[in-house]
C-alpha cells in the first residue's frame, strides 16, 4: 500500500541587510534547507514558485517594505531572438561548449576573480576565496552541471555557468565570464545558448534569477522575448517593464506567515513495500 506524505520543510527569515539593487532599502530573504532524498522534488516545486538555489539552501526575497525582486524565466517556445541577439550568437559560433559535473577548477576560479574584480568589486561576493568558490560549485544535492565556454584558438576558458537541471527547464544559478571581451556580449550569449540547450532537450523554460524594476543591472533580462515574471503567486508574461514600478511600494508585500501558508509543497511517496 502506498501512502502520500507531505514534505514539511522549515522556513526561516534572514536578518535585514542593505539591498544591492535599490538604494535605501533593506533586503530580507525567506529560506529553507535543501536536503534529503526529496531534495530534487522540493527544488523543482519551489523553483516554480520563485525560489532560487544557493548551495544547500532555497531562498526567495521577502522584504518588509517592497517586493521588487521578481523571479524571471524565458518561455523557450515563445522566444525569438532580436537582431542584436542574433549578432551576438553569430559572434560566438567559434566557442566550444562543455558541460561537466559540478567540480571547481583553478581555471574557473581565476576567471571568477577576474569577473568580480572588473564587474562587482564592491559586491557581496567580492571577498569569496577559493574554498568558498568550490563550495558554491560543488555543494549541490540536485542535478547540476558546470557549462564551460572555451576559445579554441586562445585555448582559454572565457565563460562559465553553474546550471541546475529542473523537471521543467534549466536554472542558471550563477554565471561569470571574461571582462576582456566586451564585444562578445558573453552574458547574453550564455543565456541564448541555454535557450538552445533547453530547446534541444525538450525543456520549456530557462530560469534567469531575479529581475528588479528600475535596476540597470537587471535591465538586460527584459530584452529577451518570451520572458515571464513570477508575481502575485503566478507566472505572467512580461508586460511593459515600467508597469512593475508598483512592486517597489511598501504595501506590496504580504506578511511572512501568509507567504509561507501560500507555498505549495510537493508530496512524498515512499517506495511500495509490496
Amino acid at each position: 500500500m502506498r501512502h502520500t506524505l507531505p514534505i514539511a520543510p522549515q522556513f526561516y527569515v534572514t536578518a535585514p541587510q542593505p539591498c544591492p539593487y535599490l538604494e535605501g532599502r533593506m533586503e530580507r530573504k525567506l529560506f529553507t534547507a535543501l536536503q534529503g532524498e526529496n531534495a530534487e522534488r522540493l527544488n523543482d516545486s519551489l523553483s516554480q514558485q520563485g525560489f532560487r538555489r544557493s548551495q544547500n539552501v532555497l531562498y526567495r526575497p521577502s522584504c518588509a517594505d517592497c517586493s521588487a525582486c521578481l523571479s524571471a524565466r524565458i518561455d523557450v517556445a515563445a522566444f525569438t531572438a532580436n537582431k542584436s541577439q542574433k549578432r551576438t550568437a553569430r559572434r560566438n559560433t567559434h566557442l566550444d561548449r562543455r558541460a561537466t559535473s559540478p567540480w571547481a577548477t583553478e581555471d574557473q576560479y581565476a576567471l571568477f576573480r577576474h569577473y568580480l574584480d572588473a564587474r562587482h568589486a564592491n559586491g557581496g561576493m567580492a571577498d569569496m576565496d577559493v574554498f568558498e568558490f568550490a563550495a558554491m560549485i560543488e555543494e549541490t544535492p540536485i542535478r547540476s552541471r558546470v557549462v564551460e565556454y572555451t576559445d579554441p584558438v586562445a585555448k582559454a576558458l572565457i565563460a562559465v555557468s553553474l546550471t541546475d537541471v529542473l523537471e521543467d527547464g534549466l536554472s542558471m544559478v550563477y554565471s561569470f565570464y571574461s571582462p576582456h571581451h566586451p564585444n562578445l556580449s558573453l552574458g547574453t550569449y550564455m543565456i541564448l545558448d541555454h535557450i538552445e540547450i533547453a530547446r534541444e532537450n525538450g525543456l520549456p523554460y530557462v530560469y534567469l534569477g531575479y529581475w528588479v524594476p528600475g535596476s540597470q543591472k537587471m535591465g538586460y533580462k527584459a530584452k529577451f522575448s518570451g520572458l515571464e515574471i513570477y508575481v502575485g503567486g503566478e507566472w505572467r508574461k512580461m508586460r511593459n517593464p515600467q508597469a512593475y514600478s508598483s512592486e517597489t511600494h511598501p504595501l506590496s508585500t504580504d506578511p511572512i506567515a501568509e507567504q509561507v501558508a501560500n507555498i505549495q509543497l510537493p508530496d512524498r511517496v515512499p517506495p511500495s513495500k509490496g
